[in-house]
């Protein structure tokens, strides 16, 4: 893959929220807001601090692009309403309707959709602060937002899910003068469903972006529910009963793919491709639905439900599988989903084990 005019094989990068410094979590992660501040302010000191933090154990590992680590928040559910407060929600409502979130609530918006400030530009400018590596910058996806919304304001769910692709696109092009070079944009609700307006947003979002644009897809949440598709019994608002369904459960990557190829992205990363050393489905549908001509693919080969650190030999293994199906020079390694939930000392070995495995498999496609 050509990064900043260098061809890198096997790319490799962090995916989503990292463990971050305690300090940072128990003071300065409440109160930041995405706003600009002063250069000499506590909390923008406090955050290039915290950014620093966070790419030194990407740096030490040895990853070729060095994401932002998501450090506004110190949860899944915290991120998701960082954004909403960013863009005028009021953090109040019902649980979510899907039982594999269930434990966060929707927020309730009355007002026009609009940045208050920037969504990630000020983690984008102390990242870009911190390393001289190529830099990723990571957003809740759309699709996700809008699904989370109890609409009071807009006529229609594709009404919000354009208004906010419209902040997030003004959002990404502060990043590209920033010099961002990929954007991520994390979708992990199309394995359930894809909304009627949801392409649409997406491609609305990237309009005219320069930086690379990563679509991450991921199987289930921190408490590590997998994710799913209701059968022709399941009735729309119902809390769906798996035990009840009609025969197999469908593929979990035939439900993205190849649906998600309509959508404008650079790079599709997915979980469920590399993780599984002993479940190939996911590679097949790719195999029998070939990826775009300009499309690269990342497959996740760390996991991150678990707290035991693959060894470099177990990576290069699930990075040898996936050749079988996916060229060296289109395929980059990630880890499967975010790190947070795991002590900060397992997530750095687990970064040192995705990159040691990788340096097996690359060391012997160099020599050939």
């Amino acid at each position: 893959m050509k990064i900043r005019g260098q061809e890198v094989l096997l790319p490799t990068s962090m995916v989503g929220n990292y463990p971050n410094p305690r300090w940072w979590d128990s003071h300065y992660a409440r109160q930041f807001s995405g706003d600009q501040h002063p250069p000499d302010s506590i909390l923008a000191e406090a955050l290039g601090d915290a950014m620093q933090a966070v790419v030194h154990d990407q740096e030490a590992a040895g990853l070729d692009i060095i994401s932002d680590g998501r450090i506004q928040a110190d949860s899944y559910g915290d991120i998701l309403y960082y954004y909403m407060r960013r863009l005028g929600y009021e953090i109040h409502g019902p649980q979510l309707g899907f039982p594999i979130y269930s434990k966060l609530h929707a927020a309730t918006l009355r007002e026009p959709i609009r940045r208050r400030g920037g969504l990630m530009v000020e983690q984008a400018r102390a990242l870009r602060n911190a390393t001289s590596k190529p830099i990723k910058v990571q957003y809740t996806g759309i699709q996700v937002l809008t699904q989370c919304t109890v609409n009071e304001h807009y006529k229609t769910p594709r009404e919000v899910a354009l208004a906010i692709a419209k902040e997030f696109n003004a959002d990404f092009k502060e990043l590209d003068e920033i010099g961002v070079d990929f954007i991520q944009i994390d979708e992990f609700t199309w394995p359930y469903f894809f909304e009627d307006y949801t392409i649409e947003a997406f491609n609305n979002a990237v309009e005219g972006v320069k930086a690379q644009i990563v679509c991450h897809v991921c199987w289930g949440n921190w408490g590590g529910t997998p994710a799913y598709y209701p059968d022709e019994t399941a009735k729309s608002g119902q809390i769906y009963d798996l035990s009840k369904r009609v025969g197999k459960a469908p593929n979990a990557t035939a439900a993205v793919i190849p649906k998600a190829y309509e959508a404008k992205f650079n790079i599709l990363n997915l979980e469920s491709c590399g993780r599984r050393s002993d479940d190939l489905s996911g590679l097949e549908v790719i195999k029998a639905n070939p990826l775009p001509a300009n499309v690269q693919f990342w497959a996740g080969v760390i996991d991150v439900k678990s707290t035991i650190t693959e060894t470099a030999e177990a990576v290069a293994d699930r990075i040898r599988r996936l050749l079988e199906y996916v060229p060296a020079e289109r395929l980059g390694l990630t880890t499967d989903c975010g790190l947070i939930l795991l002590q900060r000392y397992i997530a750095k070995e687990k970064l040192h084990a995705l990159v040691a495995g990788t340096g097996l498999v690359r060391s012997k496609l160099q020599k050939k």
